[in-house]
């Protein structure tokens, strides 16, 4: 590799297309949703352990910072199963141009925005 090749560091001034930032998207809600799992698990199991441990998880769930918690989940949820579909679409074969391409990863970005919003609504 050429020691002369440019190097482009602002991060600030690279523009990634939708592509990428529904790829990176999906990494990160994918690594939130793994995260969680032992957290849930352990308010599953507290939550089961008597009426105590339950009112207690009760208690916490219901704290606004809890709501905005589960709504990121939410969101990471839906993002990585519809982006996780596009992915299975594209090794289909089917989508690869690049207009397709750019407007099915616009479509998952606002779908899964659309569907936690949709969640919060019915709640």
């Amino acid at each position: 590799m050429s020691a002369n090749r440019p190097v482009f560091l602002e991060l600030t001034r690279i523009k990634l297309p939708a592509t990428g930032i529904a790829s990176i998207l999906h990494r990160i809600s994918g690594l939130l949703l793994v995260v969680t799992i032992p957290v849930a698990a352990s308010l599953l199991g507290l939550s089961l352990s008597g009426p105590e441990g339950f009112a207690l998880v009760a208690d916490w769930l219901g704290h606004w910072f809890a709501t905005l918690v589960l709504f990121v989940l939410a969101w990471s949820l839906f993002h990585h199963l519809l982006a996780g579909i596009r992915h299975l679409v594209l090794d289909l074969g089917l989508g690869l141009e690049r207009a397709a391409a750019r407007q099915s990863a616009w479509t998952v970005i606002a779908a899964a925005l659309a569907l936690v919003v949709i969640g919060g609504i019915a709640l």
